[in-house]
């Protein structure tokens, strides 16, 4: 029986799975590491930290399984986590994580360029992508960057742990490096324009589809995961853009909501549309012949969590009693509206600097009636996102949401009244390791992509909409948006006050 071993390398840690060829998740495993904030706005991780607990979560998945040879292995991370490499492919400094916004600077710089690659990006790169990080490391770090023989990804690394080799997944690519494969080439002009000489020769020369075989486990990656040598490495990509494939079985045209800390909504196009309130449209970043869009709320989970732990004091063992708590509040009838920019808008509205705001409070506000609130508030920023994507031509008719938010029910039920529709929801499934399961058996075994997906459609269940909730949450999402515009200056010159922005992306 054919065996496959999926790595996703998360923010918090490894996650492991191990599938068949029928579709069967046989294990699942995870492997924790730490990351530093040195100053505010910073983020880092140690590139051996990611391999050390792929590796222990490898192993502790197969073991489970009782697994010792796989036919394939494939591995998806987090985007933007830049990894920087000397000669010896030793990491010279820590990884600038993607949720790292030091390049704030640089990525207002990529906006003044006149450059056709930068049109796919809506005219401007995020500070957490690859090219304003590689910037800053130029600027900030030069003997380090000058030094540097490889700048790549998390998944760029964690191939080369896999296959000794040095090659690039054209997801990321597109997505992340202003890379459009119709040219042939990584768009060196650009980084010439952008301060950035030689980058093109750092980072990955030979960039391929996500899908295909970059390489065979080496012996050595093979004895420290415990399996036999000879799999096949299979290139994966984006961790939450990889969701649409595993979601190709329940949907032709499916949009994924991964939602968790952060927020982040996937989907694609037949033709490519241009606007400033989307990420892309990305040339083939995923499928041939189509658009990849995206769009990301910044503050969703980690909102809750901010309000429920550190401002009402409410430990994760006690979360269940405060939901219950909000449930029993009516939809938009506490008098209160929350805005969710906590860390900025990182779409539609593309502005670092907004900030969060609470509306309406008085001496009678219970922490039921604030946390109700900030619920609604992060709906409604997810309400604004899919607006957005319907705006260019998505069809956003079979929406699916998969990651922490299927903890939340108050979450859950009021993301489908907010939306005033029914939604998919994932329950207890890593989408991730599934689609890269998805991936291995249709590069191991040559069987059509479409065909594989269908076996391994994961389990969801439908949220329906509460008609009660439907119209006063219609009346407040007009609120939000009015109060948004409203104090969207102000914000900007809160932000500046406490030290500036601190826009973060996945």
């Amino acid at each position: 029986m054919a065996f496959y071993l999926a790595i996703d390398i998360g923010t918090e840690g490894a996650r492991a799975g191990v599938f068949a060829a029928d579709g069967r998740r046989l294990a699942d495993a995870s492997a924790s590491y730490l990351t530093s904030y040195p100053r505010p706005g910073w983020a880092e991780q140690n590139p051996l930290d990611w391999w050390r607990s792929a590796v222990q979560a490898s192993r502790s998945a197969l073991s489970e399984a009782g697994v010792t040879r796989v036919d394939a292995v494939g591995v998806a991370t987090t985007a933007s986590s830049v990894v920087v490499l000397d000669v010896d492919r030793r990491p010279s400094r820590p990884a600038l994580l993607w949720m790292d916004s030091r390049a704030a600077a640089e990525a207002r710089r990529t906006a003044e360029v006149d450059h056709p690659a930068l049109r796919f990006a809506g005219g401007t790169d995020s500070a957490e992508w690859l090219v304003p990080k590689a910037m800053w490391l130029a600027g900030h770090e030069p003997e380090i960057y000058t030094a540097a023989r490889y700048i790549g990804e998390s998944v760029d690394y964690l191939t080369l742990r896999l296959t000794d080799r040095w090659v690039g997944s054209r997801m990321n690519a597109t997505c992340k490096w202003n890379y459009d494969h119709r040219t042939g080439s990584l768009p060196a002009d650009l980084y010439h324009a952008l301060g950035v000489d030689g980058l093109a020769d750092k980072l990955p020369s030979e960039i391929l589809p996500t899908g295909s075989v970059a390489g065979e486990l080496t012996a050595a990656a093979a004895a420290e995961l415990g399996v036999a040598p000879g799999a096949i490495v299979v290139t994966g990509g984006i961790d939450a853009h990889l969701a649409l494939v595993a979601l190709r079985g329940a949907s032709a045209n499916p949009v994924a909501v991964v939602a968790g800390t952060s927020n982040a909504f996937i989907a694609e196009l037949d033709e490519p549309v241009f606007a400033p309130t989307i990420w892309g449209p990305y040339p083939g970043a995923l499928t041939e012949g189509r658009w990849l869009v995206e769009g990301g709320q910044i503050s969703a989970g980690a909102a809750l969590s901010w309000l429920s732990e550190r401002i009402l004091g409410v430990t994760r063992d006690r979360i269940g009693d405060l939901i219950a708590r909000a449930e029993a509040v009516a939809p938009a009838a506490h008098g209160l509206l929350v805005l969710d920019h906590f860390m900025g808008n990182r779409t539609p509205l593309k502005n670092p600097k907004l900030r969060g705001a609470v509306l309406g409070l008085s001496l009678g506000t219970t922490p039921e009636h604030l946390y109700r609130a900030t619920v609604e508030a992060v709906t409604f920023g997810t309400r604004q996102v899919l607006s957005s994507f319907e705006d260019v031509g998505v069809d956003t008719t079979d929406v699916f949401f998969t990651g922490g938010i299927r903890h939340n029910r108050l979450w859950t039920q009021a993301t489908a009244d907010a939306l005033g529709r029914p939604i998919g929801l994932v329950d207890g499934e890593n989408l991730t390791t599934r689609a890269l399961g998805i991936l291995g058996v249709a590069a191991a075994t040559g069987e059509p992509l479409a065909d594989v997906a269908g076996r391994f459609t994961p389990e969801y269940r439908t949220i329906e909409p509460d008609p009660a909730a439907v119209a006063p949450l219609d009346a407040a999402y007009g609120s939000y948006l009015e109060a948004t515009e409203l104090v969207a200056d102000l914000s900007g010159r809160l932000a500046d006050i406490a030290g500036g922005s601190s826009e973060v992306e996945r």
